[in-house]
């Protein structure tokens, strides 16, 4: 502040942030005294059903015409014999379906052999162990039809995501106007819950594997077209220039220059391809793809907690092994041989597979038990593990603590809690939140929290809304108070750093469905459960990246702050803490993308919120209702994703951190 400015009079000062915030927030706190008072007219506390736009029915003329007028669907069913013939095939191989090719399905022990190998090429004894290992646990404990069910849609899926990611990256980042006009579209397409992807897949491509092939596919495809982009943009203008120096044409460019150069972040991009495809494929049990999530959700529906764990395990150790082996891809690099080298010397990888195969299949022509484990033959536990929960949730001291947290929580907390924010008038919630906003990142992201939460009270469904964001709220707090002392802890050495960062990466591929399981066991059908599931899976990426932003404050600031003899905790908060806020906003924005996303998924557990009405719709062909829920869980999570992500840039210029 100038010397001028600082002898204004204080009306004809400036208005900084700060007040404008205040200001704001203070005619929010107004309307809700006002609300409590009962002398809020009625229809500032909700937005009149008279005057609520008819969104959904107006979607639903345009999915119709589109559908039916244009011919889309026709269009979609042709395609989907196309995608059914692919998915027969592989499902004939994977599993044996009675289809072309006729050939499967593949012995356990011949599948399990090759992904030892592959294992082995990749990252060594164990890689192999853990790909092998898997397989072998899957095939022991009575899984393996069901595993191969899913494994038969995630190699048709997977591939199909890719190519299409790729082909879409390459045109973002050679024509800038397909860039412009597809980082909106990517941007809500990441936010928008699952369901949202599932009703039109099943009206367009009919229900089961088709319709949860086409969906995994869509929701795969964002990330592998941003680091498609990203990686050709880093391209390094010498190696460009050396490419057009040897004469290379625009394609031999593309083909031998750019694509080999942005190969790590391909690869990326194809782990994140697989993940994801893995993560969706076992959701879409709810629209009737058979397979490990249809069993994990009929296990978990008749509350069969012991095989549900089972199966539960088998996802877990499907997805660290593919994200595993997608990882040491990435990090491995091509190995060139001399001219000369005999063909046994350069694919002794391929041949030692192969001939295992070729082994494995012989020898299960002659032991049926080699080929796949009966009923009969499996070593699953359900029924022991069931009664093993069963007793340990009957011990007094779980019961007590159990009991406690679902009353205290409940009843002390989350209740009044959530009905504390349904008590605020829609125009003062919108106030408050536009308020955080403008504090935090702008005016810009400012006006687009406006703009976003009005349109979502227009919907018709605030109340929903506000409840699945008082879910997003609690589970994101609590997850912090847990989160961030376990993060700031493992940070102080190295190696509890690496111990958590590792248990960090492991839980990020679990796919969602997994966390139900242990907020089920604990907490049963309760509200408390919902945010206890949120919970343990937004707390991953807060205690990630509070690890590595504390992890990379430079050592000559610590070294600075230990010479001017700054205690530990005068050293964290003054100086680690700030510097680190920016890698940890981060971790916060994650967090509660996790958060919208686990919200939608726990509404099996049982909801009143956005979630439980995306659930209904997928009984029906409410396209359109579909659709308006969807966008309205995406344009609050996209209001919290622009503010905070604006803040941390903001925040690393100002502290002038790469």
């Amino acid at each position: 502040m100038s010397e001028q400015t600082l002898f204004l009079p204080a009306f004809s000062r400036p208005i900084g942030k700060p007040q404008i915030a205040l200001g704001l927030v203070g005619a929010a706190i107004l309307l809700t005294v006002l609300q409590y008072l009962g002398l809020l007219p009625a229809w500032l506390h909700r937005v009149p059903d008279a005057i609520v736009p008819n969104f959904a029915g107006w979607l639903d003329i345009i999915f119709n015409f589109v559908k039916d007028d244009l011919g889309l669907l026709a269009f979609t069913r042709t395609l989907t014999e196309g995608l059914e013939w692919l998915l027969d095939a592989s499902g004939n191989i994977f599993f044996g379906k009675r289809r072309w090719p006729y050939l499967g399905p593949i012995p356990w022990t011949a599948l399990t052999a090759v992904m030892a190998v592959i294992g082995y090429s990749l990252g060594g004894w164990r890689l192999a162990l853990l790909s092998g290992g898997t397989l072998v646990w899957t095939a022991l404990i009575g899984q393996w039809e069901i595993a191969m069910q899913t494994m038969s849609v995630l190699v048709i899926a997977a591939p199909i995501a890719f190519v299409i990611g790729l082909s879409l990256g390459i045109a973002a980042w050679k024509y800038a106007w397909v860039d412009k006009v597809i980082k909106p579209v990517l941007s809500v397409l990441q936010t928008l819950p699952f369901f949202t992807y599932l009703l039109p897949a099943v009206i367009f491509f009919k229900v089961g594997p088709t319709a949860g092939a086409v969906a995994t596919m869509v929701y795969a495809v964002p990330p592998m077209i941003l680091m498609t982009t990203l990686g050709l943009q880093k391209v390094s203008p010498e190696v460009v220039e050396a490419g057009k120096m040897s004469g290379c044409s625009r394609y031999q460019m593309l083909r031998h220059v750019y694509l080999p150069s942005a190969r790590t972040e391909i690869l990326v991009g194809v782990n994140q391809v697989i993940m994801l495809c893995l993560a969706m494929v076992v959701l879409t049990a709810f629209i009737g793809m058979p397979g490990l999530g249809a069993k994990l959700l009929a296990m978990m529906g008749s509350f069969k907690l012991g095989r549900s764990f089972e199966i539960g395990v088998t996802i877990v150790l499907l997805a660290v092994t593919l994200d595993r082996m997608s990882k040491a891809w990435v990090a491995k690099q091509p190995v060139h041989f001399v001219r000369g080298t005999p063909i046994w010397k350069r694919h002794k990888m391929l041949l030692l597979g192969a001939a295992l195969f070729g082994g494995f299949l012989i020898i299960s022509m002659f032991i049926p038990e080699a080929t796949v484990i009966g009923r009969k033959q499996h070593f699953s536990q359900g029924k022991e593990l069931d009664d093993l929960i069963k007793g340990f949730l009957n011990i007094e001291w779980v019961k007590a603590t159990t009991g406690f947290l679902r009353a205290f929580l409940n009843v002390k907390i989350l209740i009044p809690f959530r009905n504390f924010m349904l008590s605020i008038p829609t125009p003062a919630f919108i106030l408050l939140v536009v308020s955080f906003v403008f504090a935090l990142a702008g005016r810009k992201q400012a006006v687009y929290a406006l703009v976003f939460f009005s349109l979502v009270a227009l919907s018709g469904w605030w109340d929903r809304a506000v409840i699945t964001l008082y879910s997003v709220i609690s589970a994101v707090v609590l997850a912090a108070l847990i989160g961030l002392p376990i993060g700031i802890l493992a940070a102080r050495s190295q190696k509890w750093s690496k111990r958590v960062l590792l248990i960090c990466d492991t839980a990020q591929t679990f796919p969602s469905f997994v966390y139900l399981i242990p907020a089920i066991m604990l907490f049963g059908i309760t509200d408390i459960a919902v945010i206890f599931s949120i919970l343990i899976f937004a707390m991953v990426p807060l205690t990630r990246y509070t690890i590595e932003g504390l992890r990379t404050v430079p050592m000559e600031i610590l070294e600075a702050a230990d010479m001017s003899g700054s205690t530990k905790m005068q050293k964290l908060w003054h100086v680690q803490l700030p510097l680190a806020l920016p890698t940890m906003a981060i971790g916060f924005n994650q967090a509660i993308m996790f958060a919208f996303f686990m919200v939608i998924i726990a509404a099996f557990i049982g909801t009143q919120d956005l979630g439980q009405e995306l659930q209904r719709t997928l009984a029906g062909t409410d396209l359109g209702k579909n659709f308006v829920l969807g966008i309205c869980v995406s344009l609050m999570a996209l209001t919290f994703d622009l503010a905070i992500m604006k803040w941390a840039a903001d925040k690393k210029q100002a502290l002038g951190l790469p």
